[in-house]
């Protein structure tokens, strides 16, 4: 293929022996991750605020009813949680006290159980629609 190449450009390809990683200030790193945590706030409410108020105007303290209807917006509130500490951590050195030791933990258990609660928010929505005749 080099031949090819070669022979068709006039010169010898370059060959590229590093991978090019994108570099971000550490003030942009923090906006922006700032501003992905507050869309994935957002994101529940903007996908699900009819499911949402459905939910909340049928509102008793019953077991059955808070595990069916509250159980996915609960999980996704627990990966929001767990992701803030990733979040104020973002731009900032290893060494420092606000940079968790367990920072790869809390984001993958943070991603976990929001996708987890985005899953299970959806099917309750898809419940609530099918029952509301909407």
């Amino acid at each position: 293929m080099a031949a090819i190449l070669t022979g068709v450009a006039g010169a010898t390809p370059a060959i590229r022996t590093q991978s090019e990683k994108h570099h971000l200030s550490r003030q942009r790193a923090r906006a922006l991750g700032t501003l992905g945590f507050l869309a994935a706030c957002a994101l529940p409410f903007v996908l699900w605020h009819r499911a949402i108020a459905l939910v909340a105007t049928d509102f008793r303290l019953e077991v059955d009813y808070l595990v069916t209807g509250w159980t996915g917006y609960g999980l996704i509130a627990l990966g929001l949680a767990f992701m803030l500490p990733v979040v104020i951590s973002i731009g900032r050195r290893p060494t420092s006290r606000l940079y968790p030791r367990a920072r790869n933990a809390y984001a993958a258990w943070g991603l976990a159980l929001y996708v987890l609660g985005i899953a299970l928010a959806s099917q309750v929505a898809q419940v609530l629609e099918i029952t509301s005749g909407a």
